[in-house]
């Protein structure tokens, strides 16, 4: 009897476990208290009470503190269920504190004074552990997958599109690869159709390349290389252009530009090259090379280079095409004055319509109200003279300036890459916001008209034909990304002309590419949230899309997640404390605001892929808001938040994380995609990236899935190496073949992977030895299709920088 009662008056284990139950109550229920005085949710504030009790009561060695704890963890039960229903991601950070806690409350049961036997307490324990282990085994069971409707074999008729034949890459040979879209339409389709679902899993690494350019800060190259012959041409995130053979990857030449690390702005980026042949009757336009062959130079790759060049080079043998501009190269720079390094730069290809290459480039977003201009340039294809210069600070002119003139400053610019139509003689603009992104006051009538608009540029004159503007007064980062892509669009008058432009929103826009004209039942104005920090400046209405959208519904506090209940809490105050009022929440000075999606939401530079004989675009898109701050100007000036040109050293970071906004009241700071601070986990519960098949005619969603595992993920930036399909943060697109596949890599994951178009379903991934932040290419060689991905790594998607090109193909003896 005297054993049994020392048995049950508690022990070391009790009092541990008491003080770790009542050290988690005191956090829960302070941070609840808090939560609840701002309008959050009372449960922590109320199990947090419960806990701290039990804990006291734990330690003391009284059965009251299991009880107590059972009534908290019952509770806690409960209110889970209310909030999370079946949605598996919301239980996890609800339940896996209280559920440990749990099993160790369970194990101390029998040494507390009027505790159960140790039978019954271990009972508990083990039951709850089982609860444990089935709840981690659930995290491995893919969800998220939503099949609405089957993807059609062949689409009632091809939406394939004629953009003329002036170039290869308006007609591309099946086997090759020869515009960064793939064609000079930009569908991302390859007709190869050598590897199926049925064979992809034999797909092995044909050869791999290395270029020698290696970054450690702001690495991310985002290449998709060309095909055209027998040979394979990229760009390095320095701008170094490679020639390779196709068959076996080896290098023909290279031609090294010199671009300085300083130049690199955000992102050392060179997305593509550009193949250009030049036409029979332009021969005579040509200079002759060094040794008199007139022939040389025939075939170009042109590139654009961080530094503000465009350049040049023989096809064949990489030297430098010296009648073009200045011995190979033109300075985009011109007339835009100052131009400190870094500010103006070209990490896009550009685009040739009617023997005119027509190029834009990124402008540092985040530093000045006042930086270089975004003005548009259109260069002679062949002897580098500049034809046109549209500048959509002054939309109504297109002459060159000369002399001491410059063009707008801070006017929109146009870093993404642009599509050609040479039938039509019309080039389409992605156009950038105006300087500063997160500030609209000062900001002229030109720009609030013709930025973050898609503009369509007659390239005789350089002038525009039409345009269509996505965000009014746009103060969200929200000008569009991707390519836009040219098919032809059923009606009921038959097949239009089209255009398809994602944007960053998550809208989807048709347009009759000739007259601008909005098709698949157009786009509405509708009332957005008003107020912040410039009230008066604030659009009442916003532009959304009839036809399709990526957008999610809107987050609300029961969205807040994390790997316990102590992020959760913090995300869920944060959320308090913030302006939300849904999307177009305007920008505040008061407090932070949420953006939402952020400006890496919806579809960004990896644009659509399109299969234009089924009829289906795939676009795979992110689901993530940011956590804004606009920062006072004398509280910006005391943490140093300068222009980069100002500072002594750049380290890198997020985009408008601490971004200066010189000359307008407030800094910007961005917690893109919402991170916990302490942990690195993200606020909202996933997924965070998804890909989707759309039926063309009707913009209605065949089927969604998350894109992405945990493998290369975790808090603390530990990579967990979990394939838990978590659908993760996503750059780059996709590439879709007449062999029922999508290839695609972009997620966090480094893996490529192979989709089954008709199922959504994964049917071979292969683990890359870099971040896949690349649009992939398909061609053939010899008779053996490739897959090559780009795998380069990026910073702002933390995955591992290389300098990696990488071929698949299926075994010689396939």
């Amino acid at each position: 009897m005297a054993t049994t009662s020392s048995r049950r008056v508690g022990g070391p284990f009790a009092k541990l476990v008491g003080i770790i139950v009542a050290l988690v109550g005191l956090a829960l229920g302070g941070g609840g208290l808090y939560l609840a005085s701002l309008g959050g949710s009372w449960y922590y504030a109320i199990a947090g009470i419960l806990m701290l009790v039990s804990g006291i009561q734990l330690v003391r060695g009284r059965m009251s503190g299991a009880w107590l704890y059972g009534l908290a963890f019952v509770g806690t039960l409960i209110w889970a269920a209310w909030e999370s229903g079946l949605n598996y991601w919301r239980w996890i950070p609800r339940l896996d504190v209280a559920l440990i806690l749990a099993i160790l409350v369970a194990l101390v049961m029998p040494s507390l004074k009027g505790g159960p036997s140790r039978k019954v307490g271990f009972s508990v324990a083990g039951v709850l552990c089982l609860g444990l282990i089935v709840a981690g085994a659930l995290a491995f069971v893919p969800r998220g997958y939503q099949h609405i409707e089957d993807v059609p074999e062949v689409a009632e008729s091809s939406l394939a599109t004629n953009v003329g034949d002036a170039q290869p890459a308006d007609t591309p040979d099946d086997e090759d690869w020869v515009a960064y879209g793939r064609d000079s339409a930009a569908t991302r389709y390859s007709p190869l159709d050598q590897v199926t679902p049925d064979n992809v899993g034999d797909l092995e690494v044909a050869w791999q390349y290395r270029t020698g350019d290696l970054l450690d800060h702001r690495w991310g190259a985002e290449t998709t290389p060309l095909k055209v012959g027998d040979d394979v041409f990229l760009c390095t995130s320095r701008n170094i252009l490679i020639s390779l053979d196709a068959d076996s990857g080896e290098e023909n030449w290279r031609y090294d530009p010199q671009v300085s690390e300083d130049a690199i702005p955000y992102t050392a980026a060179c997305r593509g090259v550009t193949y250009y042949e030049v036409p029979d009757d332009r021969v005579d336009d040509m200079a002759s090379g060094d040794d008199g062959d007139s022939q040389s130079c025939r075939a170009r790759i042109i590139s654009g280079t961080l530094d503000g060049r465009m350049l040049e080079v023989d096809a064949a043998t990489g030297e430098p095409c010296t009648g073009f501009g200045n011995n190979g190269q033109v300075d985009i720079k011109q007339n835009m004055g100052e131009t400190p390094e870094g500010y103006v730069s070209i990490n896009s290809a550009p685009v040739v319509v009617r023997d005119v290459v027509v190029t834009g480039h990124q402008v540092l977003d985040g530093q000045r109200r006042y930086p270089p201009s975004g003005v548009i340039k259109g260069f002679d294809a062949v002897t580098g003279e500049l034809e046109w210069a549209w500048d959509a600070g002054r939309p109504e002119q297109s002459e060159p300036l000369s002399g001491d003139d410059t063009y707008v400053r801070g006017s929109p610019n146009m870093w993404t890459t642009a599509t050609g139509d040479s039938q039509l003689g019309l080039v389409y603009l992605p156009m950038a916001n105006s300087a500063a992104d997160y500030w609209s006051s000062s900001r002229t009538s030109a720009e609030n008209e013709w930025a973050s608009s898609m503009v369509a540029l007659n390239v005789e004159t350089g002038l525009p034909e039409w345009h269509f503007q996505t965000a009014h007064k746009d103060v969200w980062d929200y000008d569009p990304g991707s390519q836009p892509t040219l098919i032809d669009f059923p009606t009921d008058d038959g097949e239009v002309p089209a255009l398809v432009m994602p944007t960053k929103q998550g809208e989807i826009y048709v347009f009759n590419r000739e007259t601008g004209g909005l098709l698949g039942g157009g786009a509405e104005e509708r009332p957005v949230p008003q107020g912040g920090a410039e009230p008066e400046e604030r659009s009442k209405t916003q532009p959304f899309s009839n036809y399709a959208t990526l957008r999610q519904p809107d987050i609300n506090e029961k969205d807040m997640w994390g790997m316990s209940p102590f992020d959760q809490l913090f995300c869920r105050i944060q959320y308090q404390q913030a302006s939300w009022k849904g999307m177009y929440t305007p920008p505040t000075a008061d407090q932070p605001w949420i953006q939402y999606t952020g400006y890496n939401g919806g579809s960004d530079w990896g644009s659509v892929s399109i299969d234009p004989r089924r009829g289906v675009m795939i676009a795979n898109y992110n689901d993530m808001p940011n956590y804004n701050e606009l920062v006072p100007r004398e509280e910006a000036d005391a943490k140093g938040w300068k222009p980069r040109e100002e500072l002594d050293s750049d380290s890198g970071g997020a985009e408008g994380a601490g971004d200066p906004q010189a000359n307008t009241p407030y800094a910007i700071n961005v917690n893109a995609g919402w991170r916990v601070p302490y942990t690195g986990m993200l606020c909202k519960q996933p997924p965070y990236g998804h890909i989707r098949a759309i039926e063309l005619a009707s913009g209605d969603t065949l089927w969604d899935r998350p894109l992405g595992t945990a493998r290369a993920n975790g808090p603390w930036g530990i990579r967990s190496g979990l394939p838990i399909d978590i659908g993760t943060p996503n750059n780059g697109g996709s590439v879709v073949t007449a062999g029922g596949l999508i290839f695609i890599a972009a997620a966090t994951d480094d893996l490529i992977r192979a989709i089954d178009i008709e199922s959504g379903e994964t049917v071979w991934q292969a683990p890359l030895p870099a971040g896949g932040q690349a649009n992939p290419m398909v061609y053939e060689a010899n008779g053996r299709q490739y897959l090559v991905i780009v795998a380069t790594g990026h910073h702002f998607m933390e995955t591992p920088s290389g300098d990696y090109v990488i071929a698949y193909a299926l075994p010689d003896d396939a």
